[in-house]
């Protein structure tokens, strides 16, 4: 399979790009690196990869390469962390329409040309924002309120993009909804401005990196957003990108919606009291602190994940204490190269 991925250099695709490779299929990369600025991949060199430098946005451009592809990846958004949604509330809804048109017409006509098979839309919990049906399964989004941020209710237009070029063009797709994912690789956004958490200036968009980079530098009392009592399914970063491929692959998500996350619920206090034994395996007393949370901090995030097992054998199996195993050195190398 070809697959054209929009966002190639952004954080969930660079997980997905490899796995695409691995899996043996060939990849075209679009990215204009205007997130975290010029990043090198593992995979840059491979004969099966390429990546083209340019905007999201370009319809011309798209039209080219989707032409030339059997999927289309819309990955390709402006996002950031929660500070994101309050500081850039209208950009990331006009920036990311934009893109997703562009990316949608160049689709249609490929798909019309006969040459393009599907659409691949990376949608976000985000929809269900404003949900009271817990756990959220697939279909709530369309049930529930609203959500309230810009961000969340551009990414349920992400979904109405899909079914709307299905109802009138019939290009098939199909949406998946990552949750809370987590790994290595972020960098600190060039758009992004200094947030304090305390004594320490927050870094990343994701908790679990910027918990473990507060930790690292000594924070104590850790300081952590809200009472600690949210709870997210904090997803590593390889799983997702094995369910986005899963799915790919299947003709049984043609035309379907699937959320991808962990089964396992956790709450931000027992994430922050497993990075700090991590971080501190010396056994130092965890204290915390609770700063004002953000006005979009979702209490309850927690999805139906049995669709995505039974229809694609999709699971997610990376536990928490793993993910932390991988993130934490990674971290410390980071600050200790400067980076962060």
């Amino acid at each position: 399979m070809r697959v054209l991925v929009t966002g190639a250099a952004g954080f969930i695709c660079g997980y997905l790009v490899e796995e695409l490779l691995a899996a043996g299929h060939e990849v075209v990369g679009v990215d204009n690196f205007s997130k975290y600025g010029r990043v090198a991949k593992s995979y840059d060199a491979n004969p099966r990869y390429r990546l083209v430098e340019g905007d999201a946005k370009d319809a011309g451009l798209l039209a080219g390469l989707s032409a030339d592809v059997d999927q289309v990846v819309a990955a390709a958004a402006m996002i950031g962390g929660i500070s994101y949604f309050h500081e850039f509330a209208f950009d990331l809804l006009a920036e990311n329409e934009r893109i997703l048109a562009a990316t949608f017409e160049a689709a249609i006509a490929a798909h019309r040309a006969g040459t393009l098979q599907r659409i691949v839309v990376l949608s976000s919990s985000m929809v269900f924002e404003s949900t009271t049906q817990f756990p959220t399964p697939e279909g709530a989004e369309r049930t529930s309120p609203p959500p309230v941020s810009t961000y969340g209710f551009q990414k349920l237009a992400s979904e109405y993009f899909a079914r709307g070029a299905w109802e009138q063009y019939r290009l098939p797709y199909t949406i998946l909804r990552p949750f809370n994912c987590v790994g290595i690789g972020e960098r600190r956004a060039v758009r992004d401005t200094d947030v304090m958490s305390g004594n320490v200036k927050l870094a990343l968009s994701h908790v679990v990196p910027d918990l473990a980079q507060k930790a690292l530098r000594g924070q104590d009392p850790l300081h952590i957003l809200g009472d600690g009592s949210q709870v997210r399914h904090y997803t590593y970063g390889g799983d997702l990108a094995r369910g986005i491929r899963m799915a790919m692959e299947s003709e049984r998500a043609v035309n379907e919606d699937f959320n991808l996350s962990t089964a396992a619920s956790t709450t931000v206090l027992e994430l922050a009291r497993a990075v700090w034994a991590k971080v501190h395996a010396d056994g130092r007393p965890f204290r915390h602190v609770s700063d004002p949370p953000f006005e979009h901090d979702v209490q309850l995030r927690v999805p139906d994940v049995r669709k995505a097992r039974d229809v694609l054998g999709f699971e997610a199996t990376t536990t928490l204490p793993d993910m932390l195993d991988e993130v934490i050195p990674w971290i410390r190398e980071e600050l200790e190269a400067g980076r962060l």
